[in-house]
Order: C-alpha cells, then structure tokens, then sequence
C-alpha cells in the first residue's frame, strides 16, 4: 500500500471554526513564503502572532461562518474560505484557500473544497462558486478542475505580485439550472 493511500486512509481533513486555541498552528504555517507567493498581499509575510489574532477575531465574528480551519487531527493546517459578493454580483461567493507546506499533495484539499462548496450552496443565497488562482499556481488549478470548477476566463497581466505581472484564472462552479416555471398562455 502506497504512503499516500496509507495517509488517507488513516487520517481524515475536515473543515471547521477557527477558534483562539488555533493560533500557534495558524502563525506557525501561515508564515510561509511558498503559501504568501500565491496569494494576495492582504495575506502578509511574513505572518505574526498579531497577524494571527486578528484574522482569527475576524473569522470567529462572521455570522454565518464564512472562514474556515482546515483541520487534521485537531490540528489547523490551512484555510479555506467564502466571500459572498455583493450588488450586481450577490448571486457569488469567492472561493480561498491555502494549506500549509508539510500537506502538499496529499488529496486534502479535494476532500475539502467539495465540502465547502456544498456548504455554501446550502448556506448562502448563491449560484457560483468562483476561485481566481494564479496562472503560475499549477497545484491548485489541478485542484479545482479535480473538483468539477470549469475554467471560465484567463485574464492577461491583471496581478501584480512580487514585482511581476501575472495572470489570473477564473474558475467556477455552478448549482444545477433549475427549469423555468411552465407558462400560462
């Protein structure tokens, strides 16, 4: 059996509540240069304690809850996400995540993200899902179509992220078209 089946097989991620008992594990992952170079620069690093604190008050006062741990035996290996939209684009939720080094390829977060994404289509008012990874971020673009998101548009240049232009990605995934109601003639 394969080191990986064996990983998967033994232990099970799971999505839950960020809480303050997390912050250790939050500051010890999130202050990663590999994780902050695929995200925007609101994620900062490096990543403090102060960081930590207030990105936790903020999850832990979100009602309904939007931001996530991702969690591995008690322990917070990553975040993932939501952000409803709004105005014009309420029908929306953004998808975010990141996942801390030592888990990279391990399945985890094909697991999770069809979860979350069940969540937020039972949870929100919403239609899509969309996530806007960076065209260099290979992992999670296979991620994504993995985990039945389309890619709807690549967008030239609209990053600009460590001193370079980038491109982004739009990927989504929508609930199943409901037929409109029959007519009355």
């Amino acid at each position: 059996m394969s080191a990986k089946l064996l990983f998967n097989l033994m232990q099970t991620p799971s999505f839950r509540p960020w809480t303050n008992k997390d912050l250790t594990d939050l500051v010890s992952h999130a202050h990663n240069r590999n994780i902050a170079q695929f995200l925007t620069d609101s994620f900062p690093y490096p990543y403090t304690e102060e960081d930590g604190k207030k990105f936790i008050q903020m999850a832990m006062n979100q009602s309904p809850t939007s931001l996530f741990a991702i969690d591995m035996n008690g322990e917070a290996i990553g975040s993932i996400g939501l952000h409803p939209q709004h105005d014009i684009f309420r029908y929306n939720a953004e998808l975010g995540y990141w996942l801390a080094e030592p888990y990279w390829g391990r399945g985890i977060m094909t697991q999770i993200i069809p979860q979350v994404v069940a969540y937020g289509f039972k949870k929100f008012s919403i239609n899509r899902i969309f996530a806007r990874p960076f065209e260099t971020n290979e992992a999670s673009k296979r991620v994504l179509e993995k985990c039945g998101f389309e890619l709807e548009a690549h967008l030239k240049g609209t990053i600009f992220k460590n001193e370079s232009f980038l491109d982004e990605l739009i990927y989504s995934i929508r609930t199943p078209q409901k037929p409109p109601p029959p007519l009355n003639c």
